[in-house]
């Protein structure tokens, strides 16, 4: 990893029904973002909102999103690969993504690379109450992790509630990971959104750039934005507000584990991975991937 400028922008798709015009606009919306936020931060990695491109709940049934949608790379990636390409600059797309079977729509998080190539498609594995296609929803489960090489760090990527599971983003810092990304529409409060991106980063000891949608998807639902950069001490670097803009942070790993916490004077002694006890994990390794169910039923 070497040092770079990071930025987290929050936009709002546009209210009322879900149509082709609306998911242009939501792209277009997206690009202009991108090119105010590099030409004032110097970001060369923009991260956007889970599913930026049409808003989280799009308010159709599955059959019906997938023919508004495009696989990946296709139509709704190009205008961002363009503008990531003429800039220079990494992109983090959240959109939701045609599957090969009609009704089969993946929930995404698309990287692409300074040259407009798509460098990794992570698809979340953790869906929220209600999205999930099998139970009345609209979204199939992703099955896989991905981890990225970059020029600027070692990438990987989760979606908003997949961030409630510790287990995938260890799985990614296992992997190698420096920098784990989160596009989010959070449904829930703003201090679950810091509490679950400030303990990914410092459970891993990685940044984390969490994206936030704002405005109102086309089912009529509300988000609060808050952006937020973190560093692998779990210090927030940079705060969004609830409206339409950006944050932006250098990340450094010269000075990322520096201090065990901002400010101390006490070194940062211990490594969350390093430090691991492998051996206990592997006593109860069944009881790891075992089903259950919290005692406290919702």
């Amino acid at each position: 990893m070497r040092a770079f400028t990071a930025a987290a922008i929050q936009t709002a798709a546009r209210p009322g029904p879900l149509t082709p015009a609306s998911i242009k606009a939501n792209v277009d919306n997206a690009v202009g973002w991108i090119e105010r936020c590099v030409a004032s931060s110097g970001a060369e990695l923009v991260v956007l909102p889970e599913s930026a491109t049409t808003g989280f709940d799009p308010a159709v049934p599955p059959q019906t999103l997938h023919g508004l949608v495009d696989e990946v790379p296709g139509a709704l990636t190009e205008p961002v690969q363009q503008v990531a390409r003429e800039l220079g600059v990494h992109v983090c797309l959240g959109t939701y993504e045609r599957g090969p079977a009609p009704g089969v729509v993946y929930n995404a998080a698309v990287l692409i690379g300074p040259d407009g190539e798509v460098l990794g498609n992570y698809r979340k594995t953790h869906l929220y109450t209600g999205e999930d296609a099998a139970h009345g929803g609209w979204v199939t489960p992703g099955d896989s992790v991905t981890v990225v090489d970059t020029e600027l760090a070692r990438i990987g990527m989760f979606i908003c509630f997949d961030g409630d599971y510790p287990e995938l983003a260890r799985i990614q810092a296992v992997h190698g990971a420096e920098v784990l990304l989160r596009p989010s529409a959070l449904l829930r409060s703003a201090d679950i959104w810091e509490l679950t991106t400030r303990a990914r980063a410092y459970d891993n000891h990685v940044y984390v750039v969490a994206a936030n949608a704002v405005g109102t998807d086309p089912a009529g639902v509300l988000y609060f934005g808050n952006s937020l950069i973190v560093t692998p001490i779990a210090e927030v670097v940079a705060r969004a507000t609830t409206h339409e803009g950006w944050v932006a942070a250098r990340l450094d790993p010269a000075t990322a584990m520096g201090a065990m916490s901002p400010g101390s004077s006490q070194p940062q002694r211990f490594d969350h991975l390093a430090d691991r006890n492998v051996e206990l994990y592997h006593r109860y390794r069944d009881e790891l991937t075992r089903q259950a169910r919290s005692p406290l039923r919702p």
